[in-house]
C-alpha cells in the first residue's frame, strides 16, 4: 500500500453572505473564512478545478471566483539572494 498525494489548488469564493457555508462544503476543502471580507478559500483537486469553478460560480450568492496562482510560481529560492544583489548591480551600473 502506497500513500500517494493528491495535487490540490486553493480556490477563493468571494460571496455575499455567508449563510449557505455549509453548502460549499460539497464542492472542496474550506480552509479559510473570512467573515468580515466575506470570502472563503476552498482547495480543490487539480484534475478538476475548472469544473469546480464553474459551478460555484453560476451559484446565486458567489460573487466571484478565483484561483490561487501558487503552483504557478517558481518556489526554488537556492543562490535567489545572489541572484538579486547581481540585478541590483547590473541596474546601478546602467544608471
Amino acid at each position: 500500500m502506497s500513500f500517494e498525494v493528491t495535487k490540490r489548488q486553493g480556490v477563493i469564493i468571494w460571496v455575499y453572505t455567508l449563510r449557505q457555508l455549509k453548502n460549499l462544503r460539497r464542492f472542496g476543502y474550506i480552509h479559510y473564512v473570512s467573515n468580515r471580507l466575506k470570502y472563503v478559500v476552498m482547495y480543490v483537486n487539480q484534475d478538476v478545478i475548472e469544473e469546480k469553478m464553474k459551478q460555484l460560480s453560476n451559484l446565486h450568492y458567489v460573487r466571484k471566483v478565483e484561483p490561487s496562482y501558487r503552483p504557478e510560481i517558481d518556489m526554488t529560492f537556492k543562490n535567489s539572494l545572489k541572484q538579486l544583489e547581481e540585478e541590483n548591480k547590473e541596474q546601478v551600473e546602467e544608471s
